[in-house]
């Protein structure tokens, strides 16, 4: 099988109104997207549909504090359905809720999303899924098919001191629903997310652990830069393209 891989619109910053033909100029089809409002999908769907461009995965809001989070999601679940799109990303927070609270939410999450054929998969943050351990720790305290962890390899550094990227998606690799690509120079705490390559990502044993147990994407270019640097459209688009061109060169599309 071949890997999907896509590109979050966030990674063309300010520039992202001409980020679809830019897109399609440099041959990648797949974005993701933050969920639309229900009135707008049709004209969302025929604006990528006229650049030959596929959303794989939607950015939702998934407050799992809220006590009516299931009802609230619900929404977001409708609309992926609508748009044919299996992967809706969120970044979920339990703070001083108690977790087995959340795990239930997220599992009543995952009951309705199961029919749908739709994973919800959790980014690597604090407080859920911000390192290999703790992600599993949520896994199994959720305990549903749909409820996935999204793998951001470029969080996993920032997040956490004396990490490797490639040991610590094997710690969930059997729970991994969809993958952020973010280089990084592995500082702790540190914004310093480069082109992918630049870093100390090894994306090519990142791609095989993950190819090895039938996982083919998406994986989602996030590219978000270095604090401090002050890039034009042509400099945010050169990054894109040589981000996928990296991708290229390490045969893994």
């Amino acid at each position: 099988m071949e890997n999907i891989v896509a590109c979050n619109l966030g990674s063309y910053r300010q520039f992202g109104a001409n980020a679809y033909a830019h897109l399609a100029e440099i041959g990648l089809t797949n974005v993701e997207i933050g969920v639309p409002s229900a009135d707008s999908v049709d004209a969302l769907q025929s604006k990528l549909k006229s650049h030959g461009l596929t959303a794989t995965s939607l950015l939702g809001r998934c407050d799992v504090q809220s006590d009516t989070v299931v009802e609230d999601f619900q929404t977001t679940l409708n609309i992926a359905n609508e748009m044919d799109v299996k992967v809706i990303f969120v970044s979920v927070h339990a703070g001083e809720t108690d977790k087995n609270e959340v795990y239930d939410r997220l599992r009543a999450i995952g009951e309705n999303a199961e029919p749908l054929g739709v994973k919800v998969c959790l980014e690597t943050h604090p407080d859920m899924a911000h390192n290999g351990d703790i992600a599993l720790e949520t896994m199994k305290g959720v305990n549903h098919p749909n409820i996935r962890i999204n793998f951001d390899t470029g969080n996993v550094y920032y997040y956490n001191h004396d990490v490797d990227a490639v040991t610590e998606v094997k710690k969930i690799v059997d729970y991994v629903g969809a993958v952020h690509l973010k280089d990084t120079n592995g500082g702790y705490r540190t914004w310093n997310f480069p082109t992918l390559g630049e870093g100390v990502v090894d994306y090519k044993a990142v791609f095989q652990t993950l190819n090895e147990t039938g996982f083919y994407g998406p994986f989602t270019m996030e590219l978000e830069g270095i604090e401090g640097e002050n890039l034009d459209e042509a400099g945010v688009k050169a990054r894109v393209a040589d981000s996928l061109q990296h991708l290229k060169d390490i045969g893994v599309i």
